[in-house]
């Protein structure tokens, strides 16, 4: 296949006049779309108030992102292909939005913006303009499902599509800027995760046009051999389309296309006969066409087609410059558009009557739009995995492994339509029950790789130590309508954060789209947290991915710190449920305390806070202290603040608040989960001390609580950037969440325990003090205080404050 030397003549002479019509007219719209306002198609002499004031657009990558959109087309209209297209290179949307327009869909969707000489006008118009759309490939757009400029991102998307979508085939152009990021270098492996018997195709174009910005591309320098041995050792198949001359591009683009669809077709019919399985070597096409393709040849003396200055705005001074204004209109002129499109703006017939027709259009596609598509997840009861019985406080079990029975349920039952995701920690994150339903593997096994669990072609665990490919496989999955969950430890959660961002700004933008139907929310489970790190150390003591989670729009954004396994139990349930949302769930892996049992687990996460009356006194009464805690770590040592300052200081009304879903802190008006004032204040009171022991950075909870009436006598204790390798305790204690800091906290700002607590304090010091030692001296911590349970009180002190 990379021999492939002679250029085939297989398209007819009135093929190849469609195809290249077609490709001049998104030509024409892609450059009509970054410079035009009024006189859409030039039947009057162009003048400076029919040019946009600001120019704003990537003219670069557009001729080459609708010449693949093109042929893609032809064979998807040839053979009845079940087929979408995504965009990598960013910026690229002109390429994508011209076909789109041209095929009908974006006027069936935008009715002012339809196939007309007004529609045209305004289609214009809106490009890259206050109020309209974006110059990459946004939510907006019909049949998209990436938003070009998400660099590095477009083939695990691809592929995401890909999996359990066994008649769809997913093209996706990788621009050669994108290609030198780690996400699409790491994604080229993705290949290795593709079974043909069950999932769909991925046909990547890897479109080499030589630029970024202002510099060359790598891959666009290296020689020609290197560059296919560099894809064949990914384990491809690469072609190689060349040139600049339309004509034989064109017939070069259709053979190659034709091949590759065959092939395509080969590897799938010969998996699901059986007459083959081993793992396929898959096409890939690499087309190196001019940056700026049939644009300006040179401007004021500067070579422009292929090269740097094509990659936004060839002419930049039209309404000033005269000479450019004559050379912006012989360049539009050249497309012919008298010839491509009717007098009333309708594309000719002859350009268009070759298209693929309703949903096979590629703007059409409802994989591109996979809340179409969605089917709900047919959902074990969550409470038959729930730790009974229950001991408050005092019965020791882990978090994640009752889930990982949970999840191995839910795989069986969605058998082609969850999938769980995470790097090779799902053993090490407690989840292991998930794999009797497989890992995914496609290449050679070996008899020692059943002890980590059973390696199959036909798995539903997907492990890839990506965190970037992985989150970029799930978004695929979800935005094409199917369900997932993905498990990553909490120091490495923020190799995804801008993979997040950019999700979460798709989900907020696509809920304002009327036309967009919901999908599954993104469920991510932050696990090995910055409390239990042991030999791992400070490297991996970071909870500050969920800093970065409050950015983004509270439309999108959910974050759940469950105290125990049935509360995590419980907000997984929920999480699976629901849609368009990004479900940020942190749970850590080791044995815990377990607080509640299944019911009160169920009522306490509906509330998403609340008082835990076997832990409080202040019964009837309003409390001196209010001691709240939000995560499993920071809920342990509160507790046993608690339980020593209700024995030395038995009179002292303490009320105990769990806080499980952090959003409701905010205000209501800031937050659909936040709590109302009135219901703040009745809670955590408008004047009494808080202390509030946090899982992650304390100053987050600061700022969710700003504007609440009693923040001046909230005290906030979470993690200080303080470890290393470190027990658990003598972490806790060097953050100073540990029971003894909130013990002396608590002295230090309940006014009635300044003078008599002060022997109190002093102990607490010591205690500390002597739990380092013991750490230091023993590398483990203290038996009595690592043993600690919840027990009934009793009072040890004389202090009746």
């Amino acid at each position: 296949m990379i021999a492939m030397t002679q250029i085939s003549t297989g398209l007819s002479a009135d093929q190849l006049q469609q195809i290249n019509s077609f490709w001049r007219a998104c030509n024409y719209l892609a450059a009509g779309m970054i410079y035009l306002r009024a006189n859409p198609l030039l039947q009057q002499p162009l003048i400076p108030e029919h040019i946009k004031e600001r120019l704003l657009g990537h003219w670069g990558t557009s001729p080459g992102l609708s010449f693949i959109w093109t042929h893609l087309s032809r064979v998807v209209a040839r053979d009845d292909l079940n087929a979408i297209f995504l965009a990598g290179p960013g910026h690229g949307a002109p390429g994508v939005l011209a076909p789109c327009w041209l095929e009908g869909r974006y006027g069936e969707i935008y009715r002012d913006k339809g196939q007309s000489i007004q529609g045209m006008q305004r289609f214009f118009t809106e490009f890259s303009f206050p109020g309209g759309i974006g110059s990459h490939c946004t939510p907006e757009l019909p049949g998209s499902i990436h938003e070009g400029g998400e660099l590095g991102y477009s083939l695990s998307h691809a592929f995401g599509a890909a999996f359990d979508n066994p008649d769809l085939l997913v093209t996706v152009v990788v621009g050669d800027g994108e290609s030198e990021t780690g996400p699409l270098a790491t994604a080229w492996h993705s290949n290795k995760f593709l079974n043909p018997a069950r999932d769909g195709a991925v046909l990547p174009v890897l479109h080499l046009n030589g630029y970024k910005i202002n510099n060359p591309t790598v891959l666009s320098r290296i020689p020609e051999t290197e560059l296919l041995n560099l894809f064949q050792g990914y384990g491809w198949r690469p072609v190689l389309v060349e040139g600049d001359d339309p004509n034989l591009m064109h017939q070069r683009m259709a053979a190659v296309m034709d091949e590759c669809v065959a092939l395509i077709r080969h590897i799938q019919t010969s998996a699901r006969t059986g007459k083959t399985t081993e793992r396929p070597c898959w096409p890939m096409i690499i087309l190196r066409s001019p940056k700026g393709w049939t644009g300006p040849a040179e401007v004021d003396g500067h070579v422009i087609a292929g090269t740097w200055r094509a990659h936004q705005v060839p002419l930049t001074s039209v309404r000033e410059n005269a000479a450019h204004l004559q050379q912006l209109a012989s360049w539009l002129l050249s497309y012919a558009p008298a010839t491509l499109f009717e007098p009333d703006g309708r594309p000719r017939q002859e350009i268009i009557s070759w298209l693929p027709k309703g949903e096979r259009r590629l703007s059409a596609n409802p994989h591109a739009n996979g809340g179409q598509l969605r089917i709900p997840l047919q959902l074990p009861n969550w409470t038959d995995y729930a730790v009974d019985p229950i001991q408050e406080g005092h019965t020791l079990e882990g978090n994640t492994e009752p889930l990982g029975g949970l999840l191995r349920d839910v795989i069986r039952m969605n058998p082609s339509n969850f999938r769980l995701f995470g790097p090779d920690e799902t053993a090490s994150n407690k989840l292991q029950a998930t794999f009797s339903e497989g890992k995914v593997w496609m290449s050679e096994t070996l008899a020692t790789d059943e002890d980590g669990g059973a390696l199959s072609p036909i798995g539903r665990v997907m492990e890839y130590l990506s965190e970037h490919t992985l989150e970029g496989w799930l978004e695929g999955y979800l935005l094409t309508g199917r369900h997932g969950l993905l498990s990553t430890y909490e120091a490495f959660s923020h190799v995804i954060d801008s993979m997040f961002n950019q999700h979460a700004k798709w989900l907020d933008i696509a809920d304002k789209v009327h036309w967009r139907t919901p999908i599954s929310s993104l469920n991510l489970l932050i696990t090995s947290t910055v409390w239990r790190q042991d030999h791992n150390g400070f490297s991996h003591q970071d909870p500050g991915f969920l800093d970065v989670v409050v950015n983004k729009s509270p439309k999108v954004t959910r974050i759940y710190l469950p105290p125990d396994a049935n509360c995590l139990l419980a907000v997984t349930d929920h999480c699976l449920r629901s849609t368009n949302y990004i479900n940020v769930i942190v749970a850590d892996k080791q044995k815990h305390l377990q607080y509640l049992d299944a019911q009160a687990a169920a009522l306490h996460c509906a509330r998403g806070l609340g008082i835990w009356r076997w832990a409080s006194n202040d019964e009837s009464s309003e409390p001196d202290l209010v001691m709240a805690a939000c995560g499993d770590v920071p809920t342990q040592e509160s507790l046993a603040a608690t339980h020593m300052l209700r024995t030395y200081f038995p009179a002292l009304k303490i009320r105990f608040i769990n806080v499980v879903d952090l959003f409701r802190l905010q205000p209501n008006s800031e937050h659909p989960h936040g709590l109302s004032d009135a219901d703040f204040d009745s809670l955590f009171t408008r004047d009494k001390p808080i202390i509030f022991n946090f899982h992650g950075y304390p100053w987050l909870i600061h700022r969710l609580t700003y504007r609440r009436a009693n923040h001046s006598n909230l005290h906030v204790r979470g993690y200080k950037e303080k470890g290393n390798i470190d027990t658990p305790l003598e972490l806790a204690i060097r953050n100073e969440i540990d029971r003894f800091s909130l013990v002396i906290d608590a002295i230090n700002r309940v006014p009635k325990l300044n003078v008599i607590g002060a022997a109190i304090k002093q102990m607490m010091r010591d205690r500390q003090a002597t739990c380092r030692a013991y750490a230091f001296e023993h590398g483990v911590d203290l038996p009595e205080e690592a043993d600690w349970r919840w027990s009934e009180v009793v009072s040890t002190s004389q202090h009746t404050t």
